[in-house]
């Protein structure tokens, strides 16, 4: 079955962007790499804000292979060639690309979208790049307002410049993850 991982980058304090949604203080050092993450992809979600910023920071959608998905209200589609716009729950999509054949789907971002991914107990991977930096404000990765889930450690690597890849899967079963 295809999963649901969502990757963020945040701050030790949690926020992903600044108030102005500005993501300045996020970096990836060299010797980092998504090229294992990027393997087992095939489609991009989003919201409306964070496929927004992309495009500020010239983002470019849609290529490689990769399909994008932007959930909005307030877009229109016919106006977006480089992305398909989503007005539906995330559980429908979801549903729908599970019954399809493919990779995985990166959930990009957080805020309001992961808010919604997470209510609907969506999320199956936890993929969190920490930045050695507290910004004190901002957009936090995890809005309040969906039930507590446990996850289970599966990895966790330190990179030059401080940052600290944490992977984790989402524990169903109800046991104590792992490590506890």
């Amino acid at each position: 079955m295809r999963k649901v991982l969502l990757g963020i980058g945040m701050t030790i304090d949690g926020y992903i962007a600044r108030p102005d949604g500005s993501v300045d203080f996020l970096f990836m050092p060299k010797d980092f790499s998504m090229a294992e993450f990027f393997k087992r992809i095939d489609v991009a979600a989003m919201g409306r804000k964070t496929y927004d910023t992309a495009l500020k920071m010239g983002g470019v959608m849609g290529g490689g292979g990769m399909k994008t998905y932007v959930f909005s209200k307030l877009l229109d589609a016919g106006a977006h060639t480089d992305v398909k716009i989503v007005n539906e729950s995330p559980k429908a999509f979801v549903e729908k690309l599970r019954a399809k054949e493919g990779k995985d789907i990166w959930l990009m971002g957080g805020g309001d979208l992961t808010r919604e991914f997470l209510r609907e107990d969506l999320v199956d991977e936890l993929h969190l790049g920490v930045v050695p930096t507290l910004i004190g404000e901002g957009i936090r990765a995890f809005e309040p307002g969906f039930p507590e889930q446990k996850f289970s450690l599966v990895e966790n690597k330190t990179y030059s410049q401080g940052l600290i890849a944490l992977r984790y899967d989402r524990n169903r079963s109800g046991e104590a993850p792992s490590g506890a």
